[in-house]
């Protein structure tokens, strides 16, 4: 038997619980790890720092706070790895705001992250000191100042030509001004939902080949010119599946509009149960070299369920579809169970290419906000900031399935499996280990055999469950 290490995490109430390894039984069900057959590397998981989350903290206790920071980022937790933040307000800000409010001002004398300091930076900088390894940064924008745009307005409308470069140069303040705090922005956006989200909260609209053309023309050359050539820039950042296509062919149409694009960025909101693997094939297969990184999701349009775990495995959560999609779409939001999503998701998007995955935000309170435009979701913690309280949802523990054993540099890797009822991805780790996750959306327990390299361990997975097993090297 190799050595393994295992963790498991279930309805029946375990958290990341140990599971002793057995040997294997002639009756289990093989899952074979290949480590000769390798896929994308991998840049990370977490979750997000928006002005919602960042005011909570403020509002708990010095030990709470601490404790949630150590429980994301911390050795001992999740270790989140990838992050992301906004770029002006978003709908989980507490109001609407820009930091650059001067109409013409295409130099930006007046710009300022003013807006972020009392919030927003203290808690990226605590998130830092728990870290060891650190975490990379991705800013998106939900729009430019309304003054740039041909409405006039925070919701919809477009960037006017005349401010294209003026709105170029503002990303590179905007990563500056965070350098000179001490945070160094990995990556950015171009646009946060660029075909609109129904004319709500904060959003500016793209066609695919107006932001292509903005990337290549405009904001690649301008991070190079202000030395920020080293900032990854995503494009697209919406849903998955058909428009996914239409993106990518447009920012990857021709070798100069590609070479200014790091690669693409996606969402999950088009299905709670379809991750599109089609469209994703499809995207990586343009551009194999590039980076595809699931920037947001969350279970939306839902307000949290307080200290109450069993509904979190439970199949009735719904999203934003189950009321406002069109009939023929009915069919992809059905009722489901949150945890379920998470697992089935992320591990479909790592089997088919995806290189990173982020959570929405980190913490809500038990109303699903703040949120100005009162858009409730679901965070997988949840704060009662009035009675000083936690709640550590099973999504919590579900993503950490993944950000803490699946580390940066990790190549995902080749295993088959004898049951298709099981879902797996693998991987392995830098420092030569192995990681498989399994899920188990089943009513009875599997018992699987994990063979590596002509070794095999046994492992129970109890039903309803997700399992990480670790396999050392050398063993």
């Amino acid at each position: 038997m190799q050595q393994a290490e295992m963790v498991e995490t279930s309805a029946a109430g375990s958290q990341l619980r140990a599971v002793q390894p057995l040997a294997a039984s002639s009756s289990g069900i093989t899952i074979a790890l290949d480590p000769e057959q390798r896929f994308q590397q991998i840049t990370g998981f977490g979750g997000s720092f928006t002005e919602a989350s960042a005011s909570l903290l403020q509002r708990l206790s010095p030990g709470n706070r601490a404790r949630i920071l150590q429980a994301y980022f911390g050795e001992e937790g999740a270790r989140y790895s990838l992050t992301r933040t906004h770029i002006n307000s978003c709908d989980f800000s507490l109001g609407q705001y820009a930091y650059a409010n001067t109409p013409g001002d295409t130099g930006l004398t007046d710009f300022s992250i003013a807006e972020d300091r009392p919030d927003i930076i203290p808690m990226i900088k605590e998130a830092q000191q728990y870290s060891k390894e650190g975490f990379k940064i991705i800013a998106s924008p939900w729009t430019a100042p309304p003054w740039m745009k041909d409405n006039n307005k925070w919701v919809g409308g477009k960037l006017l030509p005349q401010y294209r470069a003026a709105w170029s140069l503002y990303f590179a303040r905007y990563i500056q001004a965070y350098r000179q705090e001490g945070i160094d922005i990995w990556g950015v956006t171009v646009e946060n939902e660029p075909l609109g989200n129904g004319n709500n909260w904060e959003s500016m609209h793209y066609t695919p080949e107006e932001m292509a053309g903005f990337v290549r023309d405009y904001l690649s050359p301008r991070l190079k010119q202000e030395g920020l050539g080293a900032v990854k820039i995503l494009g697209y950042d919406q849903n998955r599946g058909e428009e996914l296509e239409e993106w990518a062919r447009a920012q990857y149409a021709d070798a100069a509009t590609s070479a200014a694009f790091d690669g693409i960025a996606v969402h999950w909101y088009n299905s709670t149960f379809d991750f599109f693997p089609a469209s994703l094939q499809y995207a990586h297969r343009l551009a194999p070299g590039k980076h595809m990184i699931n920037t947001e999701a969350c279970v939306d349009a839902q307000v949290p369920r307080w200290k109450d775990d069993a509904w979190y495995w439970s199949k009735e959560a719904t999203d934003w579809g189950w009321t406002w999609a069109p009939a023929e779409r009915k069919k992809y939001h059905p009722k489901y169970e949150p945890v379920y999503r998470y697992a089935r998701d992320i591990i479909g998007c790592l089997n088919n290419h995806v290189d990173g995955w982020v959570d929405w935000n980190m913490v809500l309170d038990r109303q699903g906000g703040p949120n100005w435009f009162k858009n409730w979701c679901t965070a997988p913690v949840i704060v009662d900031p009035e009675q000083d309280e936690v709640y550590f949802t099973p999504l919590f523990y579900t993503l950490a399935h993944f950000s803490r054993y699946i580390r940066p540099g990790t190549v995902r890797i080749g295993w088959t499996c004898a049951d298709a009822d099981l879902q797996v991805t693998a991987a392995q780790n830098p420092d030569g280990s192995v990681v498989a996750v399994v899920f188990n959306p089943g009513t009875s327990e599997k018992m699987v055999n994990l063979t590596l390299r002509g070794k095999s361990t046994g492992s129970r997975i109890a039903p309803a469950s997700i399992q990480t097993i670790v396999i050392t090297p050398n063993t």
